[in-house]
């Protein structure tokens, strides 16, 4: 019997890409584990809670999402913003309430995020500019770098805001453990040396394996180093939400579910090869709207796609959502088998595992960028972060939302208008700029070329713009070049032909050159096309200035020889 080459060929292509997925799944479990851990002491829950978030959701992403390799649990960011959250309707910590708190909001989250599916709202993974991200994000890693400080030192603080927090942290600084400290410190040296000899390696399993070896070995707890105690041996039962909670934290999940989403888009995109097929904005909202809400039934936090994992994912060779299957089963033989040896983990190591990934959230180099190429978005960046620090994380998202809003209002009621100019000697038209002294322009022919589209929040900047530089020019004929022009709105074509008005009325002439089909046609309709004439609405700006020449040959004005 004869075999088939082609089959073969498949077969074997697909085991080893079998095999590379088991590779890379389990080289994401020794990352993303431990992390997952770290990440919901964060949020003041359970270490146990981290690794449930690295099983059930990551288990339904895998079978739903679009992105090949977009590995799924709990982050840093979504850890902080939900302990705010839960601190806000467990003020006191009680373990029981927290637990059915935590479902709820994961819960309500993921609900979040599905009906943003099903309305097709995937456009939003943009909504936040990236400078004020950047800025959020800062801030984010500044209040979680200090919200663990007091671990890694042994001393106990009543949270009370950033910059109080760090006043109360300094005066503490005597009091610190000496003993903590130094597992703190250990953790952090072996953490710091692999991620920089070993990008992308097993670092976090290292210092977690290591931190329980030595609470082991010298009873860590006994001298005075707070570890997790007792963790649930076993699968996670099942957590049914609370709907008496769903007023108090349908705000803080809205945030929640936007950074989700963002974060999860941004990651899958970023790790995305172009053989692959391209993510699904929507999909993604139900998959991980999906991952939510199955999660939340397991008593899991939060989860979206993290970058830090899809990057090991994508190293050690994974191909496709097979590698979080096999990390969502490591994390459940982990639950079944290992729990015990867990409780013995001191809270300084997992500590020191969130500060060194969490700092990777404070980028001043990219500070830096921004402020290099636009100011104006530095400036939206600072007050991003400084919004987080002052008022809080939750209070933070609508402070960068709000700046990312006044960001884009700012640009759209602002566009550029430029004078065309022509490069001497030469067919090249171009905005007049400083750079380019030598370029020409017509006497008497002014072209302006406004940009974007023109609608009610910037008609009446253009207007004024294109005021001055009327008076300033005093041209004989007022060419509007608007082949960059994507729209006009009712409120810009009123101003456009309150313009050409007061231009005849001043004695001089106006053209319009280079519409866009779209443009041409709403200027159809309200007249202004028959008010114009065929003479004075031109292809474009070098027809414009062709025929301004033939014009001024023969003595005219802007006007036709025969008009």
């Amino acid at each position: 019997m004869k075999t088939n080459p082609a089959s073969t060929q498949a077969k074997q292509s697909g085991n080893i890409a079998l095999r590379f997925d088991v590779i890379a799944g389990l080289t994401a479990a020794a990352v993303v584990l431990p992390k997952a851990m770290a990440y919901a002491t964060v949020a003041g829950l359970p270490v146990a809670v981290g690794l449930y978030t690295a099983f059930i959701p990551m288990l339904v992403y895998a079978l739903l999402g679009s992105s090949k390799i977009l590995s799924v649990s709990s982050t840093t960011t979504l850890g902080i913003l939900a302990g705010t959250q839960l601190g806000l309707v467990v003020p006191d910590g009680d373990p029981t309430k927290l637990i059915t708190a935590v479902a709820t909001l994961t819960a309500l989250v993921g609900v979040l995020l599905i009906l943003a599916g099903l309305l097709r709202l995937g456009f939003v993974a943009n909504f936040i500019s990236i400078p004020v991200l950047t800025g959020f994000k800062a801030g984010i890693g500044l209040v979680i770098v200090l919200d663990q400080a007091p671990k890694l030192l042994g001393i106990h603080i009543t949270k009370q805001g950033f910059f109080r927090d760090l006043f109360s942290v300094a005066n503490q600084l005597p009091e610190t453990s000496l003993i903590t400290l130094a597992v703190a410190a250990a953790t952090l040296l072996v953490l710091i040396s692999m991620e920089r000899l070993w990008p992308h390696s097993p670092a976090p399993l290292v210092a977690v394996g290591g931190g329980i070896a030595a609470s082991w070995l010298f009873s860590l707890h006994a001298q005075g180093v707070s570890t997790v105690g007792l963790i649930p041996q076993g699968l996670p039962s099942l957590t049914m939400p609370d709907l008496a909670l769903i007023e108090q934290l349908v705000p803080g999940a809205l945030g929640i579910a936007l950074m989700s989403f963002t974060e999860s888009i941004a990651a899958g995109r970023a790790f995305a090869r172009s053989t692959e097929p391209s993510i699904n904005a929507n999909r993604e909202l139900i998959a991980l709207g999906a991952a939510n809400l199955g999660g939340a039934l397991s008593g899991a936090m939060p989860a979206g796609g993290g970058t830090t994992q899809t990057a090991v994912v994508r190293a050690a060779g994974g191909r496709s959502q097979k590698a979080s299957l096999v990390t969502a089963s490591t994390a459940a033989a982990i639950m079944l088998l290992l729990s015990p040896l867990l409780g013995l983990l001191p809270y300084a190591t997992l500590a020191a595992v969130v500060i060194v990934y969490s700092a990777g959230l404070i980028k001043p180099a990219d500070f830096i960028t921004i402020l290099k190429v636009r100011k104006m978005e530095f400036r939206w960046a600072i007050v991003a972060c400084l919004g987080v620090l002052i008022f809080g994380t939750l209070q933070g998202i609508v402070i960068a939302i709000i700046m990312s809003l006044i960001s884009l209002s700012s640009q759209a009621a602002h566009p550029h208008v430029y004078i065309i100019g022509r490069k001497r000697g030469k067919d090249v038209l171009r905005p007049l700029s400083p750079e380019h002294p030598d370029d020409e322009t017509l006497d008497g022919l002014l072209i302006v070329r406004p940009e974007g589209r023109l609608f009610f929040v910037n008609v009446q900047y253009v207007a004024e713009q294109i005021g001055i530089l009327i008076e300033q020019h005093k041209p004989r004929v007022l060419a509007l070049d608007m082949s960059r022009v994507t729209d006009i709105e009712y409120s810009a074509l009123q101003m456009l032909m309150e313009r050409e008005k007061n231009a005849t009325e001043a004695g001089a002439t106006m053209w319009l050159v280079g519409l866009n089909p779209g443009v041409l046609e709403i200027v159809r309709h309200a007249g202004l096309a028959d008010r114009l004439g065929r003479e004075r609405m031109l292809f474009n700006a070098r027809t414009a200035i062709e025929r301004y020449q033939a014009l001024e040959a023969v003595g005219g004005n802007g006007q036709s020889p025969t008009s």
